[in-house]
């Protein structure tokens, strides 16, 4: 930069880039219940990991804002292959998790779950500022395609749009698709789920699947829909009916579309709220039901974690037993 007689001016140019966010999910509330010198340890461990695995194929690390990452592809150098290495980057961070979720349980830690999306578009690319303070960054609508992308993932997931998926080409596995309507955006766009990248990279994610377990007894709950971190003022009530450690079938009393995420409280046998907040993010309605939906929790505090967890010890007994100890 110094060396270019350009280098520090403001302005810039128009080129299409690959560009990739993440963020790690329920962060903010658990950083509301860590120390402080905890929560920046538990951070700073996993950006210094994120940030060597980034380095390594090559991506631009534009910011941390918080404990989000957003990642260039093409910029401030075109590559032919940015979008290849944007999605390998992906699949390799997701697997990084697994170290970082390691030393964290050491730690007495918990666990941490990252989704990442991915979007190829033109967006101009420069140095923005000005005397006092400048940076090279991009900006244009095509940055926020990208974070709304991101935004409707779950933890352990990647989600690339159509165009990063053309540009990538056959070396991906991709799994499920799915079609949502991204605000600022006039059509409804295809996200495609990736599982892997074949190719020199040849990265798998490791399949995981959670039995569900129905509950002897529905846990009644209130719920709203939060919407751009704004939680809607209207409160209704649902149940939860099947569970897993991450997962959740539940009944909800008024119909919500796929991606929906909600903040729940549990209730107790005399219908007052239990202490403790679960977040979620509705994946899809279960087929042949107008009112049921399989959730993936985002953030559930110990307090539930703990009493949900022995309800899908496999004993009935014992499940009924945490049950009614939960209700009570």
């Amino acid at each position: 930069m110094l060396e270019s007689p350009t280098g520090l001016q403001t302005g810039g140019e128009k080129r299409k880039i690959t560009m990739m966010m993440t963020d790690l999910r329920g962060f903010t509330s658990l950083s509301e219940r860590l120390p402080p010198e905890r929560v920046v340890g538990l951070l700073n461990r996993y950006l210094s990991t994120m940030v060597s695995v980034i380095k390594q194929y090559q991506g631009t690390i534009d910011e941390f804002i918080g404990d989000a990452i957003f990642v260039l592809f093409g910029a401030p150098v075109w590559q032919e292959d940015d979008a290849e290495r944007a999605v390998a980057c992906a699949v390799a961070m997701q697997i990084a998790m697994s170290s970082i979720n390691e030393q964290n349980l050491k730690e007495d830690l918990p666990e941490l779950e990252m989704g990442i999306g991915i979007h190829t578009g033109p967006v101009v690319v420069g140095n923005i500022g000005s005397a006092e303070r400048m940076k090279y960054g991009v900006v244009g609508s095509q940055v926020n395609l990208t974070s709304r992308i991101q935004s409707c993932t779950v933890g352990g997931q990647i989600l690339v749009s159509e165009t990063t998926r053309q540009e990538a080409g056959r070396i991906l596995k991709i799994g499920q698709q799915i079609e949502v309507k991204a605000k600022g955006v006039e059509h409804p766009i295809t996200l495609s789920e990736v599982l892997g990248i074949g190719g020199s990279y040849k990265l798998q994610l490791t399949e995981t699947s959670e039995s569900l377990v129905t509950l002897p007894e529905e846990i009644p709950l209130q719920y709203e829909v939060v919407e751009s971190s704004q939680v809607g003022v209207e409160s209704r009530r649902g149940a939860l009916t099947k569970l897993s450690r991450k997962s959740a079938e539940l009944r909800l009393e008024a119909p919500v579309p796929p991606l929906s995420n909600l903040k729940m409280r549990l209730l107790g046998s005399d219908g007052k709220e239990l202490p403790g907040t679960l977040y979620g993010k509705v994946v899809a309605s279960v087929p042949g039901s107008s009112s049921r939906y399989s959730l993936r929790f985002t953030s559930v505090p110990p307090e539930i974690d703990a009493a949900l967890r022995e309800l899908i010890v496999p004993p009935v007994t014992e499940k009924a037993a945490a049950s009614a100890s939960l209700a009570g």
